[in-house]
């Protein structure tokens, strides 16, 4: 008989068993499960359908050109072989205007609807402006812009700048109230000063408000791009857009279109990230 006691089998971790995550009920939850498949085949099936409909000439090319056509200019202005500046000069003009005005927005605006979530003062001061001009489309008070401060970059970045800054005040506003009122008397209860509850408190609860503001202020900011660069503007995706359409160059529109919608996914994209970093307990309380 041996001495030697047997070896024990240690079980591994449940989380290097298995990553994902342990389902505790057997009820759903809405929206739960990964769409990343289901887009991809969207995506496919939109360029298959597209490739198909033009290359089978049942829309023409004026009205709809084939994607190698719009490839083929994508190829030509990201080798600077194309009749006008290279695609990248163009993507610098536009991203500076861009997010200039939208980092812009940011220091200005969340402190706005912070200070509008905060006092009643500040929210009588700001809200009857923000209200007025919010639904205004940008491109009704272009002209005034344009006659108060000239034809240079000031304008063109302003205009975002307003496109961006009332999503993210109202949205700084709203997420001051996010906050439960019971979170608030605890702390209170704890000895929490005024600032304190603000710091620690209704500062976190608003932060998902805050960043959800953030992505779409930054999508009014790419939509608000083309009527930006209609100011004397000689470079900018938006521009070049807007030139090929005076020339009928339907390719050269739809190129610009995919490059300015691929840049805004890729930053709403990185938003998300940002956002399960930032505020992962988001949609978990």
């Amino acid at each position: 008989m041996s001495d030697s006691a047997p070896a024990l089998t240690v079980p591994a971790p449940a989380a290097a068993q298995s990553a994902a995550p342990v389902k505790t009920s057997r009820f759903r939850t809405p929206g739960e499960g990964s769409s990343g498949t289901i887009s991809v085949v969207t995506v496919v099936v939109l360029l298959v359908l597209w490739t198909l409909v033009t290359n089978m000439g049942w829309v023409k090319p004026l009205f709809l050109p084939t994607p190698q056509a719009v490839f083929e200019q994508f190829w030509l202005y990201l080798t600077g072989q194309a009749n006008d500046k290279p695609l990248w000069q163009h993507f610098l003009a536009s991203m500076f205007r861009v997010f200039s005005a939208f980092l812009l927005a940011c220091v200005t605006a969340i402190p706005v609807g912070i200070a509008m979530g905060m006092s009643r003062w500040a929210r009588g001061i700001f809200d009857p402006p923000l209200e007025f001009y919010r639904p205004l489309p940008p491109l009704a008070y272009l002209p005034l812009i344009i006659i108060w401060f000239g034809i240079d970059e000031l304008p063109k970045v302003l205009l975002i700048f307003l496109s961006c800054f009332a999503p993210l005040a109202l949205s700084a506003r709203s997420g001051m109230r996010s906050a439960a009122q019971e979170q608030i008397n605890a702390a209170y209860s704890m000895g929490a000063s005024y600032w304190q509850v603000v710091r620690h408190v209704v500062l976190p609860a608003a932060m998902p408000e805050i960043l959800v503001g953030m992505r779409i202020a930054i999508g009014f900011g790419w939509t608000t791009l083309v009527a930006a660069e209609m100011v004397a503007a000689n470079m900018g995706l938006g521009q070049m857009v807007l030139n090929a359409s005076n020339f009928l160059r339907t390719d050269i529109v739809i190129m610009g279109i995919v490059v300015i919608g691929v840049v805004a996914y890729l930053f709403d994209l990185l938003m998300r990230w940002v956002e399960r970093r930032v505020v992962p307990w988001k949609g978990r309380m």
